[in-house]
Order: structure tokens, then sequence, then C-alpha cells
């Protein structure tokens, strides 16, 4: 086991190799959340999959709870992260300029785009999924699984609300809940491919190849049907 060095006046080497060590534990955490459940895995077991001591762990969270909070922020943060530079990378930006058609199939196609630019690790589409039931069963978890949710929820709002107006969409209900029901759908096909995954002989959720882009591709069936009847195109 390792045991994480005192912080000394080298302040960047120091804080680069704590950085490390919370990547490791996270890292550890992720793995063992999915395969054995988040209730389940103990610090103990968190710090013998990084291949650290207790120390080190308590060095950098201050209980299992503060590690869950770490854990979801950075997988939520990589997730708002590729939507973001997905629309900065996009070249549909120019298609209005050039006088395509802004029309439901091709926003549902710039929707769809987006999404299977998701590749997040599917570990953590398992995870997720489970402190989602865990926060509606324990009071005490809720109030922090819901401020977590309602941030990525505005980080990611804020990205399409802003795409929207670049291309000339307007949503006809509030955009704040044209944008959950969006991603809300997303969510389901995730869910639902994580299970067909894990329904299969020998399957695990955890492990499947791409579970965001086979949600994609199920979105992309209904996508322009709602956008069209939930959105107008100005000018």
């Amino acid at each position: 086991m390792t045991a994480e060095a005192p912080v000394t006046a080298d302040g960047p080497r120091t804080s680069a190799r704590r950085e490390r060590t919370r990547e490791r534990l996270l890292d550890a955490a992720l793995a063992l959340f999915a395969e054995h459940g988040v209730e389940a895995t103990s610090i103990e077991a968190i710090c013998e999959g990084a291949d650290f001591t207790r120390g080190a762990f308590y060095s950098n969270f201050e209980d299992k709870a503060a590690l869950i909070d770490a854990l979801s922020a950075r997988e939520q943060e990589r997730a708002v992260q590729q939507l973001r530079v997905a629309i900065l990378e996009a070249p549909w930006a120019s298609e209005r300029c050039e006088g395509v058609d802004v029309d439901a199939a091709t926003i549902g196609r710039i929707v769809t785009t987006l999404l299977r630019a998701l590749t997040l690790d599917p570990r953590w589409g398992v995870v997720n999924s489970e402190l989602r039931l865990r926060a509606m069963r324990d009071p005490r978890a809720a109030a922090a699984h819901a401020a977590r949710e309602a941030a990525v929820m505005d980080a990611i709002a804020g990205e399409i609300s802003a795409l929207m107006a670049r291309i000339g969409v307007v949503s006809l209900i509030p955009e704040g809940v044209f944008i959950r029901l969006l991603i809300s759908g997303f969510q389901t096909e995730l869910e639902r491919a994580l299970l067909l995954h894990a329904s299969q002989p020998d399957g695990n959720a955890a492990s499947a190849a791409d579970p965001f882009g086979e949600a994609a591709e199920a979105a992309a069936s209904w996508l322009p049907t709602v956008i069209d009847h939930l959105t107008r195109v100005e000018g």
C-alpha cells in the first residue's frame, strides 16, 4: 500500500502528486461501485483498489460521501466538456448562413450528433443510476444528489440554449422544460441500453462497449418528431 507523501514547500510537484492520488482513488471507486455497488463498497476496498493507505484516502476526502461528490463532479464535468467541444467543432454553424433550411429533421440530426459525442465511461451510467435510486431512498443523500443533478442540468441546458439561439430555434414551451425533456429522454434510452447489455448471457452493463452511442441512435428515432412539435424556426 502506498502512503501519500506529506505536503511540503515544493507546491506544484506536491499538488500534482495529490491530484494523481485523488484520481487513482476516484478511478478505483468508479470500478468498484460499478462492479459491487456503492453501498457494498467500503473505504478499505477503495484504498486497496487504488493501492493506497487509509491515510491517503482521508487526506483527500473527508468520508465516502465526499468521494461520491468528487466522482460525480468529475464525470458530470466530462459530459459538459464533451458537449461543449462537440458544439464548437460541429459544422452546422454555417448552415444557416449558407441558406440551408433548418427544419426539425436537421435539428434532430444536430442533437443526435451531440449525443453521439458523449463517450463517457459506461460504468458511470451504472453508478449514476444507483446514486439516483439511493437519493430517492435516503433523505440524507437526496439534497446532495439533487444539487449535483441541478448543476449539470443547468450547465448542459446553457450549452443547448446557446446552440438553439445560434441556429435560430425557439421552444414553444419554457426552454428549461424542453431541454429537460430531451435530457430525460436520452437518460431513459441510456438506461435501456445498459439493461439490454446486462440481460445478455454473461452480460454486464458496466462493460457495455458504447451505451451512449446506442442511446443516441435510439433517440434519433423520436427526436425529430418531438422537436417538430415543440419548437419553431425563426425567420
